[in-house]
């Protein structure tokens, strides 16, 4: 048994100020994916899973039945036959290990499912938003909801409020193009759980509240546009604002080797770091307008291109 294929994404922008309806913009990353196996001589690591996917399924029992509804007799065989997740997706890396798993589940075994092949309506997609939030609200206590939904449809998803989701389209890569979104893999691995409560005992302060909204919000709503526009030079211009701002505001979220890192982007103007996810390791974004100066700039890392310009 092989179930279909699901991929991992990227927030491109809007980690932390979704929360508080900022803009957003996902995209899927198919570079990483998992699908639901199962094997008749299992590795140890398909064991582990398969003990994993007994706790997530035993979860999905105790939601509400007028929000998602499953097949629990199909879910349990499975299980108990050896079912496991055979991912490539790294875990704790900010690319949506546990979307691909709420996607995989919800694809096979709920009822009355909404599909990828309708007219994906604002209605549906908050409404799988919903029922995915609640799934992978297992995983990390509290979700948006929208690695799963990038995971469940292999699109695009822009995010203009909490409740005003949409597919969307991004401009066509520059395959020659010169400047580049990139991976910078920090070599270990963070967990989201700790970064959003660093963040939401931060937004008990007032002046954290309004640098998020007179800054981080402002820039990350800009980014968002630019992008979407393709105006590359304002979208540069808002990156390194943004990263500024995450640099002197987030900087727990930031692992401290990276610091020093994260400043010589901005000072040099080489490359600008964000936030991949909610930080604290795995994956850390980054935007470049000379790639090759980058990678120069930066060869003690692994770098993996994501989108050209």
């Amino acid at each position: 048994m092989k179930g279909p294929l699901f991929y991992s994404k990227i927030l491109l922008f809007g980690e932390y100020g979704i929360i508080k309806d900022s803009k957003g913009l996902s995209i899927p990353y198919n570079f990483f994916k998992g699908a639901l196996k199962k094997d008749v001589n299992p590795s140890v690591e398909a064991i582990e899973s398969n003990n994993n996917l007994k706790k997530f399924a035993d979860f999905l029992e105790t939601i509400d039945s007028s929000i998602v509804l499953f097949d629990k007799e199909k879910l349990k065989q499975d299980i108990t036959s050896g079912m496991y997740f055979d991912s490539s997706i790294p875990q704790g890396y900010g690319v949506g290990s546990s979307g691909a798993i709420v996607a995989a589940f919800y694809d096979k075994y709920a009822q009355n499912k909404i599909t990828v092949l309708e007219n994906l309506t604002r209605k549906k997609l908050l409404k799988l938003k919903t029922i995915f939030s609640e799934m992978e609200s297992f995983f990390h206590g509290k979700s948006s909801g929208l690695d799963p939904l990038n995971s469940y449809l292999s699109i695009p998803i822009l995010i203009n409020s909490k409740d005003n989701i949409e597919a969307t389209g991004i401009p066509s890569q520059e395959s020659t193009g010169k400047g580049a979104v990139f991976l910078l893999d920090s070599g270990i691995s963070g967990e989201t759980a700790p970064m959003v409560r660093i963040f939401m005992e931060n937004m008990k302060h007032e002046g954290f509240r309004k640098m998020l909204k007179d800054q981080f919000i402002k820039h990350t709503d800009a980014c968002v546009d630019d992008f979407l526009k393709g105006d590359i030079k304002s979208l540069f211009q808002n990156t390194k604002q943004l990263s500024k701002v995450v640099l002197n505001h987030f900087k727990p979220m930031i692992p401290k080797q990276f610091h020093e890192l994260w400043k010589k982007g901005i000072e040099t103007n080489e490359y600008y770091l964000k936030l991949c996810g909610s930080g604290g390791g795995g994956y850390i974004l980054g935007f470049t307008e000379d790639f090759n100066r980058a990678k120069q700039s930066l060869s003690a890392y692994k770098l993996d291109v994501v989108y050209n310009f």
